[in-house]
């Protein structure tokens, strides 16, 4: 297969973590056989600017705040089909990386791989090939696959963004400005979501987020990752 890159021309790639340190020294390791060309911290900015830059793929991080990593590149593929991603996380569930693979052909990489390992994962990508972690195994991924494609089928886009918001500790306001809804428009969406799974209090509610992948929990602290306040 011919080689996508060449020496006069470096892959153009957007960094999305919201983890400002880990993001710089990603950069920092990538930025002699790569371009950089931005870092961002939060999912709707990732979808933004991808749609902006039109990079070459998106170095991605699942967890993120606002918009998490998966929901965010399956909107940029709305938009852009050809976009590729290396997504780059701590989570080490067969069913959230075959959840990635339902995106096409993509890269799976785990934040404790080497230097090495994340950039054949990039070059993988970048010449039309997808690549797993081998850090990573299931007994079945054909069984884990065909999981993954009820992943998000229970909730609508909107829902999604409005039970993560909620789940991260946004107040209804917060959420209205973010999502350019009226406040009596998100007051709906959170009682129709609640009576429609029986969620009886906030609790429930973030713990319904964590099932479907839309916070994920920090390994460091046992919490859900969310957005710095």
């Amino acid at each position: 297969m011919e080689k996508w890159k060449s020496e006069n021309s470096p892959a153009r790639l957007l960094i999305a973590d919201d983890h400002a340190i880990f993001a710089e020294s990603l950069r920092a390791s990538l930025e002699n056989s790569f371009d950089v060309v931005g870092i961002v911290i939060d999912g709707r900015a990732m979808v933004q600017e991808t749609i902006r830059l039109r990079p070459d793929a998106v170095i991605v991080d699942i967890g993120m705040p606002l918009l998490n990593g998966l929901d965010a590149a399956r909107r940029i593929k709305e938009r852009v089909p050809q976009m590729k991603f290396v997504f780059l996380t701590m989570q080490d569930d067969p069913n959230i990386a075959a959840a990635a693979l339902e995106l096409g052909r993509i890269a799976f990489v785990l934040k404790h791989s080497g230097v090495l390992e994340l950039r054949k994962s990039i070059e993988c990508v970048l010449n039309g090939q997808s690549y797993m972690t081998p850090k990573l195994r299931s007994e079945d991924w054909t069984e884990t696959r065909a999981r993954a494609r009820q992943y998000s089928r229970e909730l609508t886009p909107r829902q999604r963004d409005i039970v993560q918001l909620f789940a991260e500790g946004g107040s209804i306001k917060e959420i209205a400005g973010q999502l350019d809804l009226s406040e009596k428009t998100v007051e709906f969406h959170k009682h129709h979501i609640m009576t429609a799974f029986s969620l009886k209090s906030n609790a429930a509610l973030v713990l319904f987020a964590l099932k479907h992948g839309l916070i994920f929990v920090n390994s460091e602290s046992n919490m859900p990752a969310t957005s710095p306040r």
